[in-house]
């Protein structure tokens, strides 16, 4: 249940159209429709202006198809994460038009169109194992309504590449920065444009990287203003934020 549908529902209520009891029929799943294994928060779109999102991962296959079964009843566009192949599958029996990115381990199901907004929102990653995390977040920011521009492999081992691309970068309202190793890369957008930077820090490095650690404190105790750090790996997060400045 969303703003739209809840808008209408009201209007088909005072036009007469739609009886006091079909109303109560509809809302009757609000906030919340228990499925036993898993409990939907069917008010979160109303409330948050998008709605749950499935975290797939510790999830088994039937438990992901047998919740978005259960969204597909309603009207709202579906978005799971970290879902694998066997997941997309299942879905895709479901409801043939979900999609899947393999890389960013997403799987959409698109029911209704947001017009996308005017601004943009910058995903830039430090390198090319760094596009699983910015394609979790390039598929959510989409599906929320935003445009997205991708700018890949432009880490501080080659500043220059950077460089190249920053007039594209500076157009945009806020950037998502994805990088592993060190996490340098936050630092140096921050410090070269005016806009809000979210960093993602990744798991992506040696063994002192510590499984994204390394990249996660060294963004926290970034010099520069302006940047925010959301945790290791966690790209659908980083783009919810981003997707909030962006429309605002």
């Amino acid at each position: 249940m969303n703003e739209l549908t809840l808008r209408a529902l009201l209007e088909q209520v005072q036009s007469g159209h739609l009886a006091v009891d079909g109303a109560i029929d509809q809302l009757r799943d609000l906030p919340f429709r228990d499925l036993g294994e898993a409990v939907l928060d069917t008010h979160r779109e109303l409330r948050c202006g998008h709605p749950e999102v499935i975290y797939c991962a510790g999830k088994t296959v039937a438990q992901v198809r047998t919740i978005i079964a259960a969204l597909l009843e309603s009207e709202s566009n579906i978005l799971a994460t970290r879902a694998t192949p066997d997941m997309a599958e299942a879905v895709t029996e479901l409801h043939p038009a979900a999609r899947y990115n393999p890389l960013g381990r997403t799987l959409v199901i698109q029911r209704h169109d947001r017009p996308l907004t005017s601004t943009a929102i910058a995903i830039v990653t430090a390198g090319t194992s760094d596009q699983p995390v910015a394609e979790e977040a390039a598929e959510t920011a989409l599906l929320f309504g935003n445009r997205v521009e991708r700018i890949n492999d432009v880490g501080v081992a080659g500043l220059h590449r950077l460089l190249a691309r920053l007039e594209l970068i500076r157009q945009a309202r806020v950037i998502i920065v994805v990088a592993g190793m060190e996490g340098a890369l936050a630092s140096v957008v921050a410090g070269l444009v005016a806009r809000p930077v979210i960093a993602v820090p990744t798991s992506v490095g040696y063994g002192a990287h510590f499984g994204g650690l390394s990249a996660l404190l060294g963004m926290l105790t970034s010099c520069a203003g302006g940047v925010g750090v959301v945790n290791i790996d966690n790209g659908f997060g980083a783009a919810c934020l981003a997707s909030m400045i962006n429309q605002l």
